[in-house]
């Protein structure tokens, strides 16, 4: 599975769906939040720290010592690892890209998934989105069917002749399946089915376009069965921490003043902000107050541009234990060019203070700009 943003939301759709249905899977994701485990789930549990020493053991043993990067070796560790362990089904996310990939070594998947695709990496994927799309499209294989969610206007017909080289069969959303909200569930159609269920656990409207990207793939992977009552299960039971999750205990939580809100979410680039914006947008009844950390290789103006007069003022921290973090002031400069109320604080503690000190009653706080901004609070909240 590739794609710039969605990806891992929609293998936990997947994986929640498919083990309400009874099945054991195998799930390969990046980056973790708090610890590597999380990466590696064998046959349903995060591997354990022996049996995770025992495979990166072996791998590095079998490499030889010849040049291999992180992701690398630790991707050949995955799959020694799924590989010791019976499971019906193995997802997979990419970590950069797709083409050049380290998981874009399976030679015939089942299924090639594509979620939508936007400006990020540009010094790894390219500096237009054609190029970033060309990588990412690298992981369709001769013959097998491919799903993708709705991309911006060119990547659809881009996608189609690249498909048509390898003889691909796309599976579109807007055309091959459709999901909308209604009342309080979801309805997703497609020829086959029109399907009433359960709204996702995981909150926001793209997390309703993710969830229906994951029933698509399930409705399309030979040899499964998925009924309806195992996909509502995993529509309610679904976790993916991080992603507008929103932090009720800790140091932090316990802060904040009666009536206010504290929420996280990974998103990191502009695509994603503007996800998490309109989300925002609906939250009316107390203002918002912005905590960002960045990477460096981040464009910090356009991803706050989507929270332009929207927020009731932006703390800046830089991106704790990270050496490729961006700093505090740099990350603030590129608010006030928006004309936020923006201040660089030493922490992530120190911008929640701040942020009750200027506000005049309750409100929320959003914790965002980057996943190792998120896995650092959820260490010491989650």
């Amino acid at each position: 599975m590739a794609g710039t943003n969605g990806k891992g939301s929609v293998v936990a759709f997947m994986r929640a769906m498919l083990e309400a249905a009874g099945y054991r899977a195998h799930v390969y994701t990046s980056p973790h939040l708090v610890r590597f485990n999380e990466r590696i789930r064998v046959a349903g549990e995060p591997i354990s720290d022996a049996a995770l020493e025992a495979v990166l053991e072996d791998c590095e043993a079998a490499n030889g010592g010849d040049p291999i990067t992180f992701f690398e070796i630790t991707t050949a560790a995955a799959f020694l690892a799924f590989a010791r362990t019976p499971a019906d089904v193995a997802l997979l996310e990419t970590g950069l890209g797709g083409r050049l990939d380290a998981t874009n070594v399976v030679e015939k998947p089942a299924l090639t998934v594509l979620t939508p695709v936007s400006m990020d990496h540009q010094s790894y994927l390219g500096d237009t989105l054609d190029k970033v799309l060309a990588e990412k499209a690298g992981i369709l294989k001769p013959g097998v069917p491919c799903l993708f969610a709705s991309q911006e206007r060119r990547a659809p017909r881009l996608l189609a002749e690249r498909a048509k080289e390898l003889d691909v069969p796309l599976v579109r959303e807007g055309k091959d399946w459709h999901v909308r909200t209604a009342g309080d569930g979801i309805v997703f159609e497609s020829e086959a089915h029109t399907r009433t269920l359960p709204a996702p656990a995981l909150p926001g409207a793209h997390q309703v376009r993710n969830a229906g990207l994951a029933i698509a793939c399930l409705d399309r992977l030979p040899g499964f069965t998925v009924p309806d009552a195992a996909l509502g299960l995993g529509l309610k039971g679904v976790s993916w921490p991080g992603r507008l999750q929103r932090l009720t205990r800790g140091p932090l939580a316990d802060r904040l003043p009666e009536g206010w809100e504290l929420w996280v979410d990974g998103a990191h680039n502009p695509a994603a902000a503007r996800v998490v914006a309109a989300h925002a947008r609906r939250w009316r009844d107390r203002p918002l107050h912005l905590v960002v950390g960045m990477m460096s290789g981040k464009d910090p103006v356009a991803f706050l541009k989507p929270f332009e007069g929207k927020v009731a003022s932006l703390h800046t921290v830089a991106v704790p234990g990270e050496p490729g973090t961006l700093n505090a002031e740099e990350v603030a400069g590129a608010g006030r060019a928006l004309l936020m109320t923006a201040d660089p604080t030493p922490g992530v503690t120190e911008a929640v203070d701040a942020a009750v000190a200027a506000a005049a009653g309750p409100a929320r706080i959003l914790i965002c700009g980057s996943l190792y901004l998120v896995g650092s609070v959820l260490a010491e909240n989650g």
